[in-house]
């Protein structure tokens, strides 16, 4: 047993030297997968990480090639033998996966696996993530020892794992604590300049009939300063972008916040979206802003049983569209301030909104991307 211990010793060694490595989560979770599959010389090896969706949040394996990945499609949802060690949050090990009841099935192109051992990562109650290997490349099989291993190696890969969440996490809240200060500073400027663009306009007024030429000059700097302060606002737009866009990027943020929605109204609420190239990240802000805002009228105020939501790339115009099949509503109702602060919002990254209120409510903001 000696052995078996020094060789779990540098199993874990190795994740928890990723850690200081400040690699990221699912670099973290790939050097768990590797040492779990080294340790106990199996062919496959995977862990999944559960999230709220009915799917899995960070799903990596050994074993696969790319092609095979392809082949294979979605990441896993928690049916069959996943689902329930979710549930059930106890070690498996079977002779054949395929014969136990509690499988279900996998994708034609999925890899034939038979011998078969999983153990929950659990910190305290809660399962952290399930690690399993399957097809060990010894003859007979996952025994007692090789559980009893896996087991020990969970426990110190629970370790490894919630350390890098809570670097990652530490990393994100002082990315947001600077971020918030630069705002704060960029809020002060665009404040003065905005305060001097007042007092100018006012000047320029005044001279207006008395002394045209110096109004002009006023005029001009009136202009100059609205430039500058028009550059400084979209620099606190930036600033102040929801941190999901920085891990995630537009189409994704959207996604997750159109799923959540549809699994918290009674109404059907679905996105679609087209390959996006890289956008302004001021864009970004804006159209995302846009689509909340456009949900929160449809699902407060239209009575619809659907919406959709679909961002689409062509000829160089991105195009966000939000289509509800609700009553519709009269130009100026109560949500005439929204329509106004979203045209706004539209407007400040060079972009348009039209809205269609008929069989129910058609909003599209369409921008140069």
């Amino acid at each position: 047993m000696s052995t078996d211990r020094e060789a779990i010793l540098q199993a874990v060694s190795s994740a928890v030297l990723a850690v200081t490595r400040h690699l990221s989560v699912r670099e973290v979770l790939q050097v768990i997968v590797r040492s779990a599959q080294r340790l106990l010389d199996a062919r496959y090896a995977a862990l999944g990480v559960p999230d709220d969706d009915g799917s899995f949040g960070e799903f990596v394996a050994e074993g696969l090639t790319d092609k095979q990945w392809d082949a294979i499609g979605p990441l896993p949802r928690q049916h069959g033998m996943l689902g329930a060690m979710l549930r059930e949050g106890a070690p498996v090990r079977l002779d054949d996966l395929t014969k136990d009841p509690r499988f279900e099935w996998w994708p034609k192109a999925h890899p034939v696996m038979r011998d078969f051992i999983g153990v929950p990562i659990k910190d305290g109650e809660q399962v952290l993530g399930i690690i399993f290997l399957a097809n060990k490349r010894s003859p007979g099989g996952f025994d007692q020892a090789d559980e009893e291993l896996l087991t020990l190696f969970a426990a110190h890969a629970a370790i490894a794992l919630t350390n890098a969440r809570l670097y990652e996490r530490g990393r994100e809240l002082a990315m947001l604590e600077e971020r918030n200060r630069m705002a704060r500073e960029l809020h002060d400027a665009v404040t003065q300049k905005l305060f001097s663009l007042r007092l100018t306009a006012q000047a320029a007024a005044t001279l207006l009939e008395a002394d045209p030429g110096r109004a002009a000059v006023e005029l001009e700097r009136v202009q100059k300063l609205a430039g500058e302060a028009l550059s400084e606002l979209r620099a606190v737009i930036v600033e102040l972008r929801p941190a999901e866009l920085d891990r995630h990027g537009l189409a994704t943020t959207l996604r997750k916040h159109v799923q959540l929605l549809d699994r918290l109204h009674p109404m059907e609420v679905s996105f679609d979206d087209a390959e996006l190239p890289e956008l302004d990240p001021a864009v970004e802000v804006a159209v995302l802003r846009v689509a909340q805002e456009a949900l929160h009228n449809a699902l407060r105020h239209s009575g619809a049983t659907r919406v959709a939501v679909r961002l689409g790339h062509a000829d160089g115009v991105l195009a966000l569209t939000i289509a509800d099949d609700g009553n519709g509503f009269e130009q100026g109702d109560s949500r005439g301030l929204g329509l106004a602060s979203m045209r706004d919002r539209a407007e400040s990254v060079g972009g348009t909104l039209s809205v269609s209120s008929q069989r129910g409510t058609t909003i599209v903001m369409e921008v140069q991307a």
